[in-house]
């Protein structure tokens, strides 16, 4: 099993690093930093410490049309597909349909950051509600600025990490 270990690595709490197997690539963090899991809250912007195995790929088939290289199980995304981040919902942390009644993350986004998404089991085995939704690791704005609580990497990064995960690996957010 290959543990993929994001940490944080610079003077801003969100600027980090994520290596496996000999390589270290930068990453982003949540903008108020990393969190123990057991206090993460929604909409706290901080990315949860802990080590969460990768579920699965959500990809676009625009960019991707065979899908992204890699082991893992992966799913093609619609342009109506969200993730709902309403507590008090019955659906929360798991993926809806939009136009979704309660409050829900639209995955298929203008700003491309989800054109490839690892799914990552955070508080979802159950869902507990206002533990945090939807951290994933997925790809980075320019200048890596701080995410809602997910890791980001470049685009070529997150392809790197696909090629080389296997089934049963996962992601570990460290404190620092």
């Amino acid at each position: 099993m290959t543990i993929f270990r994001a940490r944080p690595d610079g003077s801003d709490p969100w600027d980090g690093q994520i290596a496996w197997d000999g390589q270290v690539r930068r990453a982003a963090l949540g903008k108020a930093g990393v969190i123990a899991a057991a206090d993460k809250r929604e909409g706290d912007n901080r990315s949860p410490a802990g080590t969460w195995p990768i579920r699965h790929v959500l990809y676009r088939p625009d960019v991707y049309p065979d899908g992204p290289a890699t082991a893992l199980e992966i799913r093609p995304m619609a342009a109506d597909d969200g993730w709902c981040d309403a507590p008090g919902d019955p659906a929360y942390n798991r993926p809806v349909g939009l136009p979704y009644p309660a409050s829900a993350e639209r995955l298929w986004r203008d700003d491309r950051v989800y054109d490839l998404v690892v799914v990552l089991g955070h508080n979802d085995d159950p869902p507990v509600p206002g533990l945090g939704s939807a951290i994933f690791l997925h790809l980075a704005r320019d200048g890596y600025p701080g995410t809602e609580g997910c890791v980001a990497l470049a685009r070529e990064d997150v392809e790197a990490l696909l090629a080389a995960a296997r089934p049963g690996d996962a992601v570990e957010i460290a404190a620092g």
